[in-house]
């Protein structure tokens, strides 16, 4: 039943009638990179990341910004060599072999499905006081079971508008998200502006309160600036969405660096601004948890139309990210369906040039995570799929520089040796920080995919397609 598990993908081009539709430029990149990683992670998290490090959340937003921009760069060298939809799971394939390929694409559908989920339920946090206040919305449909209510119907509704607007067509998609995106920065710098007017360096001290390292306090909970990275970490990524664009790119050889590498240096710069306005502004315990902390910190400085405002650009830009993990998740099943790891049907191509049924099959799965299960939840879950699959890319790409030292590379990632093995052990300790419930639930759902591989595979002959045997 194993009998491919070795097997590499040619690395090439799919044929024409495999191929989606090249519609996308690299400002089109570019913005669906920054609309992914400008989300739930400045606007949300940074309560959570307060609650587990105090003002050294900074710090943690640093470490995972690191470790991001290093796997940013392997992402981006791979991409230019390897320009087929999937990402890292694509790149397994033609460098690790189609087991490797296999347990990083099922981690990634992991990954898209809760990045989805989890910003799904962010946007419903600052959607739910103006539906309920405008529109009378009760709060019960509002919110999941873990907060008193039924199911969050907002999280569910503004994940159909997305997989609709994904279906009509990925250039129209890529405008929108766009536009949404100017707006989302605009949002982050009203606040920095209006936060750098109360800053407070008392409120930055004690500036580690709860060390550095990862710790169990005496109700269970884990604090730290590495247990606050962990988490935070799920604020960066979203440029291997970008990877995912590469057949619909224009010019793959220059357009994917321009918006891998770019992205992540826009958005780093963002989030330490964002960061140190909102924690000199207050003392963090005043957001700390908060569902909504950087209105509710304008809030607290009486800004309360600037803090609207917030919640209102909350409202229209954080569907940037959802449109963004939604189109990556929806092409990784079709990549893995074209090479006859899923089901044939899913890698049916529609009249407008998209994959429709992995996309719907994208939003049923994901809307019925979102519609019940905590935002901290699904984040932790998420970011573990998403070390494995950066852990990958930067083996992948060690491996290439080994066995294809010839090659002449369209991006090549400086400082390879140093940058490869900085990107896999700062994926590793992070991983080791996420809270240990998280990894037992990732070890199931591994444990799933291997039984899954090996069921479906059993009833598959030789040859199948995308394998060198």
């Amino acid at each position: 039943m194993f009998n491919h598990w070795r097997s590499r993908k040619p690395i090439c081009r799919p044929a024409a009638e495999q191929r989606l539709k090249a519609t996308l430029s690299w400002w089109h990149l570019l913005a669906l990179g920054v609309g992914a990683i400008v989300g739930t992670g400045i606007l949300t998290l940074i309560g959570v990341g307060a609650a587990k490090a105090g003002p050294a959340v900074i710090l943690s937003f640093v470490l995972a910004g690191l470790v991001c921009a290093a796997a940013a760069l392997a992402y981006a060298e791979m991409a230019t060599m390897i320009p087929a939809a999937g990402g890292a799971y694509s790149y397994s394939y033609a460098v690790l072999g189609e087991l490797c390929a296999w347990l990083v694409g099922w981690s990634m559908i992991l990954e898209y499905a809760l990045v989805v989920s989890a910003v799904a339920v962010g946007w419903s946090g600052y959607a739910a006081p103006l539906l309920q206040h405008y529109a009378g919305v009760p709060l019960q449909l509002m919110q999941g079971p873990d907060l008193g209510g039924i199911i969050n119907l907002p999280a569910v509704s503004i994940i159909w508008l997305v997989a609709g607007l994904l279906c009509l067509g990925t250039r129209e998609s890529a405008a929108v998200n766009a536009v949404l995106v100017l707006i989302k920065l605009s949002a982050l710098l009203v606040f920095s502006v209006a936060a750098f007017g109360y800053f407070d360096p008392g409120n930055l001290t004690p500036f580690m309160p709860f060390g550095f390292s990862k710790s169990l306090a005496a109700d269970g909970s884990e604090h730290g600036v590495m247990a606050a990275a962990a988490i935070i970490f799920f604020a960066f990524y979203g440029f291997d969405t970008i990877a995912s664009a590469a057949e619909e790119s224009h010019n793959p050889n220059r357009d994917l660096a321009i918006g891998i590498v770019g992205s992540m240096l826009v958005c780093i710069l963002i989030y330490i601004i964002v960061a140190v306005a909102a924690l000199g502004a207050i003392p963090y315990t005043a957001f700390a948890d908060s569902p909504e902390p950087l209105a509710l910190i304008l809030r607290s400085l009486g800004q309360a139309g600037t803090a609207q405002f917030m919640g209102a650009a909350a409202v229209i830009a954080l569907p940037t990210v959802i449109l963004a993990f939604f189109y990556g998740q929806s092409r990784i099943f079709f990549a893995m369906a074209r090479d006859g790891l899923l089901p044939a049907p899913l890698a049916k191509i529609s009249g407008y040039g998209t994959p429709q049924r992995s996309t719907m099959l994208t939003a049923i799965l994901v809307s019925a995570v979102a519609g019940v299960f905590p935002l901290a939840d699904i984040a932790a879950l998420a970011n573990a799929g998403t070390l494995i699959a950066f852990m990958a890319v930067a083996v992948c790409m060690l491996v290439m520089r080994r066995r294809q030292p010839q090659t002449i590379l369209k991006f090549k990632t400086p400082w390879a040796w140093f940058t490869g093995p900085f990107a896999i052990c700062g994926c590793l300790y992070l991983f080791y920080s996420l809270p240990q419930q998280t990894q037992a639930y990732f070890g199931l759902w591994n444990l799933l995919g291997l039984l899954v591989y090996a069921g479906y595979n059993s009833k598959r002959g030789l040859g199948r397609p995308g394998s060198n045997v």
